[in-house]
């Protein structure tokens, strides 16, 4: 009740209101940035781009190009050769075939090489996590790894920046609960969805997660044979064939969907901002994850996994507090703490209002020193990792 005025007020009516009232204004948002049934496309790439996504030189690009070998570039007025994503997997099988190492051009498993699945994860929400999913994400697939990213954070940040509105485009379920569901589960395949990325596919997330959370305490209390935490590794078994690298952003909660999903992990990447507050949180959570897993392996969970590590995010170098934090971490944790960081950027800031990340929006909308310097961060950062993963297959030569 109002002090002042005396009036009751329902505060599920007035939340369910200001919901109804947001959800409709960020439709109308997401029908300016793009039209009325369209999708989201990923934009043409400068030769001098695809030369670096490649590892070779611009001018071998250009003479390729010259011979009428590999796909033909887009030629603009300015002269500059462009190439669509489609342009870069031809031009990564074109040059796999005279490549000498096997997988030199096309990275992803051989033979007997597991799944890799990544699990993106921290206790403390704005520690950088479904932006660091997001590229990773992204940089692996235009590097030549078959990808699926999946959204089990229910506040699905991650499925909004590929595109997804939940509350429009998944009325009718969609998300990974409907494939790890207690009853009548779905195949995983009927909820996975094509991006406009080539080469990453998407389970995109809604508030029909937190269903996982409530069944599951039923399903103990029944003693359910079906175990929880084998439930995700369960689903991604059945398309494991499929792909190479499967990245999850988790919700910022240590909850049955997040243990389901560090069980059928084989790595594990903490982000964390390098503040004091967000630090202490990090080790409660590391507290607390250690103690349910560790119920979790005696229970016959399988907790191995190839590595761990954690990305320092949201970086300001000339921020000295920062700084004595960073030392702080890398004393105590070694090589667990990435070389590379995710540093601050306004770029990345500013790319996420229009709900894209630095692969996808033109680097002419910023100064060239601004893009650069971040551009040059999070490629950093994705190639640790991409080297983690290739070190998981046993290629300590990343072929």
């Amino acid at each position: 009740m109002s002090k002042d005025t005396g009036i009751n007020l329902r505060i599920d009516e007035v939340v369910g209101q200001h919901a109804a009232m947001l959800s409709e204004r960020l439709q109308m948002h997401r029908a300016q940035l793009y039209p009325p049934n369209a999708r989201k496309e990923l934009r043409k790439f400068t030769s001098g781009e695809v030369a670096d996504l490649l590892g070779v030189k611009d001018a071998y690009l250009r003479k390729i190009s010259l011979e009428g070998k590999g796909p033909e570039p887009e030629i603009r007025s300015n002269g500059r050769r462009f190439y669509s994503p489609d342009d870069i997997v031809a031009l990564r099988e074109y040059l796999e075939k005279g490549a000498k190492v096997p997988g030199t051009y096309l990275p992803g498993r051989q033979g007997d090489d597991h799944l890799q699945v990544i699990c993106v994860i921290n206790f403390k929400g704005g520690s950088g996590k479904t932006t660091t999913s997001a590229h990773l994400a992204q940089k692996m697939a235009l590097d030549g790894y078959r990808v699926l990213a999946v959204d089990i954070d229910p506040q699905a940040s991650f499925s909004a920046l590929h595109g997804f509105q939940p509350e429009f485009d998944l009325l009718d379920g969609g998300t990974l609960y409907d494939a790890i569901r207690y009853d009548d589960p779905k195949p995983l395949r009927e909820v996975i969805q094509k991006t406009y990325f080539r080469n990453l596919d998407i389970i995109p997330g809604n508030l029909d997660l937190m269903e996982f959370e409530h069944d599951t305490p039923r399903a103990l209390a029944q003693r359910d044979g079906n175990l929880f935490f084998t439930r995700v590794g369960d689903a991604l078994s059945e398309v494991e064939e499929d792909y190479d690298v499967v990245i999850v952003d988790c919700p910022p909660q240590l909850g049955f969907l997040t243990m389901s999903a560090l069980s059928a992990a084989t790595a594990v990447l903490v982000t964390v901002h390098p503040q004091m507050l967000d630090v202490m949180s990090m080790c409660q959570f590391l507290l607390m994850t250690s103690n349910l897993l560790g119920v979790v392996a005696e229970a016959g969970g399988d907790m191995s996994y190839d590595w761990l590590r954690y990305v320092v995010t949201r970086y300001e170098p000339g921020d000295g507090p920062q700084n004595q934090m960073v030392s702080f971490m890398r004393s105590m944790f070694g090589e667990h703490v990435l070389n590379h960081p995710m540093l601050k950027s306004t770029a990345i800031s500013d790319a996420g209002l229009t709900k894209q990340t630095l692969w996808e929006i033109e680097k002419t909308q910023f100064t060239r020193s601004t893009y650069e310097r971040a551009i040059e961060s999070i490629t950093n950062v994705c190639d640790e990792i991409e080297a983690l993963v290739q070190q998981g297959w046993g290629r300590t030569n990343g072929a």
